[in-house]
């Protein structure tokens, strides 16, 4: 009998979300995307808030197990860190399919390009704090920005 991987390893993948090739943190974001619909279809925009709280908190005892396990600082089947901050991006969306696709490039987008603070915090922050923050960052910024491409009348 095969044994099962460790529940901190299961929630760091995202259920196995970073496990899939290529670009595992963008599939973790788009995973992300249908329970961030329902959530926001159920709960609006606080349960959107609530899920990234939720899942930062899971997050930083998953990815410092997952860490502390392989001594790879940020692994990139590590994927929790993806799906809390693609949750706040989510929050000005709405139901709204169209920002919710752009909730998901604009978060992808500062998450690769990691613009102040969120680069400084991935390479100086250690094990699941660098992991995770520089997520909700890029979560905060795509927010941001989607408010004011919405304010703004393009979305």
């Amino acid at each position: 009998m095969r044994k099962l991987p460790p529940l901190s390893f299961i929630l760091a993948t995202g259920f196995g979300l970073g496990l899939l090739r290529p670009m595992p943190g963008t599939w973790g974001s788009l995973g992300t995307l249908p329970l961030g619909y329902a959530l926001s279809v159920a709960y609006g925009p606080t349960g959107l808030a609530c899920a990234a709280i939720i899942v930062l908190l899971l997050g930083l005892w998953a990815s410092g197990q997952v860490v502390m396990r392989s001594g790879v600082k940020d692994d990139p089947r590590i994927v929790i860190d993806e799906i809390a901050g693609q949750f706040l991006a989510l929050i000005p969306a709405g139901q709204d399919l169209q920002l919710i696709f752009f909730a998901f490039l604009f978060f992808r987008f500062f998450d690769i390009t990691k613009p102040w603070p969120a680069r400084r915090i991935d390479r100086h922050w250690p094990g699941a704090l660098g992991v995770m923050v520089d997520d909700i960052v890029a979560g905060i910024y795509a927010a941001l920005l989607l408010m004011g491409v919405h304010l703004a009348g393009f979305g």
